[in-house]
């Protein structure tokens, strides 16, 4: 089946919610979300704990998809994407069969997840009891599993916050937990027992998980028993219907490389959430939805697509900068801010910007930088770059 629609949206969480629903209601034309799992929201679905304004997940995540719909978009979910057919087509499988979907504009927004124990290379058999958090989330969430299904007693490996709601999701279902291992000594407050600048080295048992070998902060090791482990945290943004299209990905998020206006180096094609760069909170994804809308628009009116523009190299202490990419000069349209992840722990660092050896702005942060936790900062700076120098790097640096 060969169907042509004016947006095409590829994944259905907050950030596309919240851009099918601006793009609708804005007269778009028809806007089309296009969800793999059986229901759309994404992450919060399956997060039933406060945290996403006056709702918890699963209430935030309906909120967005009836705003969605009323709107006027079409939210059409059990849909995946397999591969392209052009630059603005992609081949689908629904319930109904395969089809080629062609639209004026795309917006990628697939999201994140997990790095899973295997691309974790930790060694060991591979008997049941291993899961991530969101496997686990939705155990219990979606399908009410409690400690007969899950384990009797589980360890938490992560040093993110994530850790913590993986913690209190075991205990809500029946679950002793252990130990979380937490590879960093200054990560946030998490409940315990927690074993800081520890490392899980190894799974232990066959059929069923019976234990954890675990190096310790002094270099001991020594086994934790338990029947479940729960990887957190370390998040990877779903790139692949990006990658397999064509569009460059930023070297150090590994999401689409955007300007900012959330274009991509594909004319048409946008990407907006959290798909550019691993895990941020859902109403920052969902920001970056409604942001992208008004780029799609200004497409669909006939707007030229701009040039790629400066790349900015995240560099120090930085592990990533996004957006990735600027539109640089004095005639450029005013930056907004970017998103800046540090990784490690920094103590009022030095934030340096320079382009071609010439240092373009150096400013102390009067904060205290964590490694899960992003920055804001606005690229007041952006204006005295060369249009046709060469890549910008942003650094920090230990105060």
């Amino acid at each position: 089946m060969n169907r042509t629609v004016d947006v095409l949206v590829v994944g259905g969480g907050p950030a596309g919610l919240a851009a099918a629903a601006r793009l609708a209601a804005a007269g778009a034309g028809r806007v089309e979300v296009l969800e793999r799992e059986q229901a759309a929201g994404g992450i919060p679905r399956h997060c039933g704990r406060a945290g996403f304004g006056p709702y918890t997940g699963p209430g935030y995540a309906r909120r967005a998809v009836a705003a969605a719909v009323r709107a006027g978009a079409v939210v059409r979910t059990g849909v995946g994407a397999t591969g392209w057919a052009g630059p603005l087509a992609l081949e689908v499988t629904a319930p109904t069969g395969p089809e080629r979907i062609t639209a004026r504009a795309v917006v990628l927004a697939t999201g994140a997840r997990e790095r899973p124990r295997s691309a974790r290379l930790v060694p060991g058999s591979r008997p049941a009891g291993v899961l991530t958090t969101g496997e686990l989330q939705q155990s219990v969430e979606l399908f009410g599993l409690r400690r007969e299904r899950i384990g009797r007693r589980a360890v938490v490996v992560g040093s993110e916050p994530v850790a913590g709601h993986a913690v209190r999701t075991l205990r809500r279902a029946g679950v002793v937990v252990a130990a979380v291992v937490a590879d960093r000594t200054d990560g946030p407050r998490l409940p315990g027992p927690v074993l800081r600048g520890a490392t899980v080295r190894e799974l232990v048992g066959r059929g069923r998980l019976s234990g954890v070998v675990v190096r310790r902060a002094d270099g001991g090791t020594g086994l934790l028993r338990c029947d479940t482990v729960v990887f957190t945290g370390d998040w990877l943004p779903d790139h692949e219907p990006a990658r397999s299209g064509g569009v460059p990905l930023d070297p150090n998020t590994r999401g689409p490389s955007v300007d900012p206006a959330l274009r991509t180096p594909v004319p048409g094609v946008f990407a907006a959430g959290n798909l550019l760069r691993g895990v941020e909170p859902a109403v920052v994804a969902a920001a970056e939805g409604r942001s992208v809308a008004s780029a799609v628009l200004a497409h669909l009116a006939g707007a030229p697509w701009p040039e790629p523009g400066l790349t900015l190299r995240a560099a120090g202490a930085l592990r990533w900068v996004t957006p990735g990419r600027l539109l640089g000069g004095p005639a450029a349209p005013p930056a907004p801010p970017l998103l800046l992840r540090p990784s490690t722990r920094l103590v009022r660092p030095t934030l340096t910007v320079t382009q071609d050896d010439h240092r373009l702005y150096e400013r102390r942060l009067p904060a205290l930088l964590d490694p899960h936790r992003s920055l804001r900062h606005t690229a007041t700076w952006a204006g005295a770059t060369d249009p046709a120098g060469g890549p910008v790097t942003v650094r920090l640096t230990a105060g």
